[in-house]
């Protein structure tokens, strides 16, 4: 089993994509400030959870989960100032992608807790 095997994975490749579209739609001048950003933070939860599955050992992987994880919460920031800043909505991102991948993540978490 691979990293491509987990629906966390999955599930946050699929919200790096919702991110970049509605990156896309953000003004030209936020190209700099808010698209690097959230497109930075979204990239960094796959990311981290690909590296983490590829490590040696489970206590790597839960870290590398803890640090998609905080990805995520960063990602969940930004997309509430760009929200409060009336440049987008984000409600639908927040309420159902992020709430379900950070359950995900902690179910993960719980399950490899368990082998340590």
């Amino acid at each position: 089993m691979t990293h491509r095997d987990l629906e966390v994975y999955k599930v946050s490749m699929d919200l790096v994509m919702k991110i970049y579209e509605l990156s896309g739609l953000l003004p030209t001048d936020e190209k700099f400030g808010l698209v690097s950003q959230i497109r930075r933070s979204a990239v960094s939860i796959p990311s981290n959870i690909s590296e983490g599955a590829a490590k040696s050992s489970t206590k790597e992987f839960i870290r590398f989960l803890d640090i998609a994880n905080g990805s995520l919460s960063e990602l969940e920031t930004q997309l509430t100032i760009i929200e409060r800043l009336g440049l987008a909505k984000t409600e639908a991102l927040l309420s159902n992608d992020i709430i379900s991948i950070r359950k995900m993540i902690y179910r993960l978490k719980q399950s490899l807790n368990k082998k340590l």
